[in-house]
């Protein structure tokens, strides 16, 4: 009698808990799609608005940022691939249909993407083409296919240094950054598999192969934002042209990256191993540089408690998220479900308010961060960890609705 009582409550209680998990992924989602009904206005940097002098005289940068019109960019396709596992989940048409709807703001009749520059070779535009892929999947609308295609050619003709890794930025000249890795895989091998381009997947592994290999470092296992091959840049070490600081949303990127590429390669295709081992590595190192008390990680990765360091919501969230998709695709040990289980708690208490109405809100993201440009940004303990944080930031939403769902799948599978 006893035992089948422990068992009854054991169930009531884990149902409870999954129900949690959606639960604040769908709050989330209506927070969105109540903000942004008709299209996303992503909130310019202060650092970029005065790089292209966008804050008129008299102006806050505050006035200039909600001024801003919208423009195609990698913070929808983020948030937009959670409202795309949301529908899935919840079997519920609405998530779809935003999603539509948002894309739609930007696609013309004939396929061509309003706002989009392809000769500003910039990897933050590409994201956003999954859902094109989607949506060309489930519409069979040429449209989708034609704009899909326009930033699958971006690619072909994307700068490179001289190994052969993807430039960030055009006005980013030989450097590889953590971030492109998300931008541009993720697609590149959705497009690869669904128009049969398997050729690509090498080119795809190898991005992944040499940004760990040039920004790795070897005593703690983490990977150093950014990397310069020509070594000329200010915030670049003069003998290795490493950035000089290890930011954890940048390996979150990263590793988001690299579990949802797996998705797309095939399961004989033999250097899947290669990312997998990648993932192994990464996994454990972080781990280690998880805060001991709330479980989450910090701005800058191994300096906890630092003066002026804080614990960072968007990393924590694509941490939570890679590593539970980690384990339920079986590509880390189930050793990590005790690390995940308190950051996803960790996430939970420290991260996530409600306010008076009910509605759900997601805090403490740190805006942005990058290297070079103007202002100069100089990749150093101070410049990271005194750039303004943002609530409810879309970086760190799209992340935290994945991760919601994935540790709820985690949950289920224990």
């Amino acid at each position: 009698m006893k035992k089948t009582f422990l068992i009854s409550s054991l169930i009531i209680f884990l149902c409870q808990y999954s129900f949690a998990q959606t639960n604040y992924a769908i709050k989330l989602a209506e927070t969105i799609m109540n903000t942004y009904k008709d299209s996303m206005v992503v909130k310019k940097y202060a650092s970029h608005l005065q790089q292209d002098k966008q804050i008129a005289p008299g102006q806050t940068v505050e006035q200039a940022q909600l001024n801003r019109p919208a423009v195609w960019n990698y913070e929808m396709g983020v948030v937009l691939a959670g409202f795309e596992k949301l529908a899935v989940l919840q079997s519920d048409k609405k998530y779809a249909d935003y999603t539509k709807n948002i894309i739609d703001h930007f696609i013309t009749a004939d396929g061509v993407i309003r706002t989009y520059d392809m000769e500003e070779y910039n990897l933050d535009n590409i994201p956003s083409g999954r859902q094109l892929l989607h949506l060309y999947q489930t519409t069979k609308e040429e449209k989708y296919k034609t704009a899909a295609a326009s930033l699958y050619k971006q690619l072909a003709w994307q700068p490179r240094n001289k190994i052969g890794g993807y430039w960030h930025k055009l006005k980013y000249p030989t450097q590889m950054w953590l971030d492109g890795l998300y931008m541009a895989e993720p697609f590149a091998a959705e497009y690869a598999a669904m128009f049969n381009d398997t050729k690509k997947f090498d080119d795809i592994v190898n991005q992944f192969v040499w940004m760990e290999k040039y920004s790795r470092d070897s005593k703690t296992g983490l990977l150093y934002h950014g990397w310069d091959e020509s070594k000329l840049q200010q915030w670049a070490n003069p003998k290795t042209g490493l950035s000089p600081e290890f930011w954890s949303r940048a390996m979150g990127w990263y590793m988001m990256a690299l579990v949802d590429v797996l998705d797309q390669l095939p399961a004989n295709y033999k250097r899947r191993t290669e990312l997998i081992a990648i993932l192994n590595r990464l996994s454990t190192a972080l781990i280690k540089f998880q805060d001991a008390k709330e479980g989450v990680w910090w701005q800058v990765t191994d300096k906890a408690n630092k003066e002026l360091n804080y614990l960072e919501s968007s990393s924590s969230a694509m941490f939570v998220y890679a590593l539970s998709k980690a384990v339920n695709k079986n590509y880390i040990s189930k050793s990590f479900v005790p690390a995940i289980t308190k950051a996803y708690n960790g996430v939970i208490k420290n991260f996530v308010v409600v306010d008076k109405d009910g509605n759900v809100h997601y805090t403490k993201a740190v805006a942005g961060a990058g290297l070079g440009g103007t202002p100069y940004r100089d990749g150093t303990y101070d410049y990271y960890v005194k750039e303004p944080k943002r609530d409810d930031d879309l970086k760190a939403i799209g992340p935290f609705i994945q991760a919601c769902i994935e540790y709820e799948w985690l949950i289920k599978k224990k």
